[in-house]
């Protein structure tokens, strides 16, 4: 029995160990039942671009990125040559996972007519391609439609450089 204790103690111990922190660093701890925060993520624009791989190599060309948007936009214009607000919130829950998900129909607007042409979207779709495409060989890798999140807890800001706290309030 006194063995039993003895090693039931121990090992009720050995996480204690684990959980010191070297003096001088901040100790954050999260909030109860708080999830953990990813240090990745996938705009849901990143989404649908993956969705255009249309050869299943993990990577998107231009052509596939280009018939990817053309295929998207007829999945819901139906013939149509533009789509309005409401045919474009069906568009984005269908293709980026959420109506409010962005680009908005006011960013891809660019004539300001409360319509969505295929050129419109191609337009600011263009745009995606070319931030996404981070080595410029003309296709997107799967490794290059994650983005890296720079804060890792919630009401945790990057830090500053240079100078005192009081030097930096100044600025």
């Amino acid at each position: 029995m006194y063995h039993f204790i003895l090693l039931a103690s121990l090992l009720a111990a050995a996480p204690v160990a684990q959980d010191v922190v070297p003096a001088g660093l901040p100790v954050k701890q999260p909030q109860p039942g708080a999830e953990p925060i990813p240090l990745m993520i996938a705009e849901p624009v990143a989404m649908a671009i993956a969705a255009f791989d249309a050869n299943g190599d993990a990577s998107v060309t231009r052509a596939e990125f280009d018939d990817g948007v053309a295929r998207s936009f007829a999945s819901i214009a139906k013939d149509e040559p533009t789509i309005g607000y409401i045919a474009f919130g069906d568009w984005a829950e269908r293709w980026l996972g959420n109506r409010n998900a962005l680009p908005s129909p006011f960013e891809v607007d660019q004539d300001g007519d409360n319509r969505i042409s295929l050129a419109e979207l191609q337009a600011r779709f263009a745009l995606f391609f070319d931030r996404f495409d981070r080595d410029k060989n003309g296709a997107i890798a799967r490794s290059e439609l994650l983005t890296v999140r720079q804060t890792t807890r919630p009401g945790d800001r990057p830090a500053e450089s240079g100078g005192s706290p009081r030097q930096r309030r100044r600025r």
